[in-house]
């Protein structure tokens, strides 16, 4: 039986006559309905993927819900039927077990988020765009992370080249150096959209035209983010700084105080950056 899947427990929330794992597929478990949270993000739930426990700073925009699964975080936005962020916490042990993993094939729409929130199966059918995860499958260390990877709340729109390319080689360079690293390492993985975005299907998805995935390991106070277009034709490039996403997308993923905090106590022999 799969742990909880939470959000903000409401009083109206009912368990399923039928709890099993295809019930939680289907959405029969997974109500309440995620509040809206005008007044800043908290993942009260699950601030276990975010370091010091404190989510990130940002602007909040139309219809962003929080969304706890049991190995990441997804603050999900209503407007483009995709990921704000979805955050992880991964350490060596987790990217071992994850190797072992029988890799999940059943996608599905979280019933969680309003109908008029939330890619569907369909939006994706036919439209030439790979299903892509944010948090990896690749990160996931039991059955049930590895099932909850393939809920549409985790996904974007994806050149189907650029998912099997340069952003696989993203995603297996991170737990590389997550099993490199002295201790625990935070990543967060999230799409950016032009003004203009084009989108698909009838829920009309919206397709990202950059990915970003910032690696931090507070161990050694080291962050850098990997910023690359969602384009056939893209191959890996350097990393830029943590600043410089910040600026191009206007979130404070890290809390600072804490970042100063883990950069003077240091972490001799901490693995290296890429």
């Amino acid at each position: 039986m799969w742990s909880r899947w939470v959000l903000q427990a409401l009083p109206r929330w009912r368990p399923c006559a039928a709890f099993s794992a295809l019930a939680l597929l289907a959405g029969c478990a997974l109500r309440p309905l995620p509040q809206l949270a005008p007044d800043g993000i908290r993942f009260a739930e699950c601030q276990q993927f975010f370091p010091a426990q404190s989510p990130p700073v940002l602007a909040r925009g139309p219809l962003q819900r929080e969304l706890c699964y049991s190995a990441f975080a997804v603050l999900h936005s209503g407007d483009s039927k995709t990921p704000v962020f979805v955050a992880e916490h991964l350490d060596r042990a987790t990217i071992d077990a994850a190797r072992g993993q029988k890799r999940a094939r059943r996608f599905f729409p979280d019933q969680r988020l309003p109908r008029g929130e939330r890619a569907e199966l369909a939006d994706y059918r036919g439209s030439g765009y790979s299903r892509g995860h944010m948090a990896p499958a690749g990160d996931m260390s039991t059955p049930e992370a590895m099932a909850q990877s393939f809920s549409l709340a985790n996904m974007v729109p994806q050149d189907q080249t650029f998912n099997g390319g340069a952003w696989a080689q993203i995603e297996q360079q991170t737990r590389q150096y997550v099993l490199g690293a002295q201790a625990d390492v935070y990543v967060f993985t999230g799409p950016v959209f032009a003004q203009d975005a084009s989108t698909i299907g009838a829920g009309r998805v919206q397709v990202p035209s950059h990915l970003f995935k910032l690696v931090y390991d507070p161990c050694s106070g080291r962050s850098w983010a990997h910023w690359l277009a969602n384009a056939p034709e893209t191959s890996a490039l350097p990393p830029i700084s943590y600043e410089e996403l910040v600026q191009r997308t206007r979130i404070r993923f890290l809390p600072p105080l804490v970042v100063e905090a883990h950069a003077q106590a240091g972490c001799p022999g901490a693995a290296t950056a890429p």
